[in-house]
């Protein structure tokens, strides 16, 4: 019988602590928003957001690079307080909510950590097409919420150009300028429950 030399087991036993001193965050929807802002005739700024949101973080809740992300969207959840406009957002013009129903985000690695400010890099599917993207993220400290659970927040923000992603309809104005501007300014406020 092979003896098992010590550092080989005690490496075995540092990597399972550290996954058992992880814990599983849920997405908080009543207390979420994932939302955009976009430039409308060149002159405007046309602000919306999802109203659905799901997803979970593993964090040790201490240590920022330790964090792990995976968000769902559900893409006929759009509001833009215009429901004409919302149809056309849904609509294969635009997100194709019917055969492209979500929007997903799922982490690869933090870097830039700073106090309680870090960067998300990871990999973002909007229509079936996915780019890696690096959210700004500013996170609170761990709270006691209403009932003795524990609760973060954060918010990440990100600047995409939706012609990566394939919603590229668009209107050329007679002036030059188009109708829907290509950046899309995302800001991302979560709160979320251990």
């Amino acid at each position: 019988m092979k003896r098992v030399p010590l550092m080989v087991l005690a490496s075995f036993l540092i990597a399972a602590l550290q996954l058992l001193a992880q814990s599983v965050w849920t997405i908080d929807p009543a207390h979420s928003a994932a939302q955009f802002q976009v430039k409308h005739l060149m002159i405007s700024t046309v602000r919306g957001e999802f109203t659905k949101t799901s997803g979970t973080v593993t964090f040790d809740g201490k240590d920022y690079s330790t964090i792990k992300v995976e968000a769902v969207i559900q893409t006929a959840s759009i509001n833009t307080r215009e429901p004409k406009r919302d149809e056309h957002l849904r609509s294969a013009d635009f997100f194709d909510a019917a055969a492209h129903p979500t929007i997903t985000f799922k982490s690869k690695q933090v870097q830039d950590v700073r106090g309680n400010t870090f960067k998300l890099i990871g990999d973002l599917t909007i229509r079936g097409i996915t780019k890696q993207v690096a959210l700004d993220v500013e996170a609170t400290p761990v709270v006691k919420g209403m009932n003795n659970e524990r609760r973060i927040g954060a918010q990440a923000s990100a600047k995409i150009n939706r012609q990566d992603f394939g919603v590229k309809w668009n209107r050329t104005l007679d002036s030059g300028g188009v109708v829907v501007g290509n950046d899309v300014q995302i800001v991302i406020d979560l709160e979320l429950t251990q």
